[in-house]
């Protein structure tokens, strides 16, 4: 899985980037961590992307710092889904409200 942060936004410029993959890596989750500059998300920032090869991508938006226990969450069952998509997104809390779009793979 590859995560992707805007670098561009509060968050990304905060160090949550390092904050996220040091949580993702003790919650025993594989993903790569990457920033890049401007995601054009600017009305909803800060903005992340999730995606794995022959899977569902995901970007999300309005992200915080208080967002990484549904981060985690659902970086979890999104490494668990064959096709990375959620049977039910209620599990991942608000984390369901600031999905910006799904890809499809």
């Amino acid at each position: 899985m590859k995560v992707t942060l805007c670098a561009t936004c509060a968050l990304g410029r905060s160090g949550f980037a390092e904050t996220l993959a040091g949580a993702l890596a003790e919650a025993g989750i594989t993903a790569q961590i990457a920033t890049t500059e401007c995601m054009s998300g600017c009305k909803t920032p800060s903005t992340l992307a999730v995606r794995a090869k022959g899977k569902m991508a995901y970007l999300f938006g309005e992200l915080t710092a208080a967002d990484l226990p549904d981060l985690l969450t659902f970086a979890r069952l999104y490494s668990e889904s064959p096709d990375g998509t959620l049977a039910d997104a209620r599990p991942i809390g608000a984390l369901r409200f600031k999905a910006l779009a799904r890809i499809p793979a």
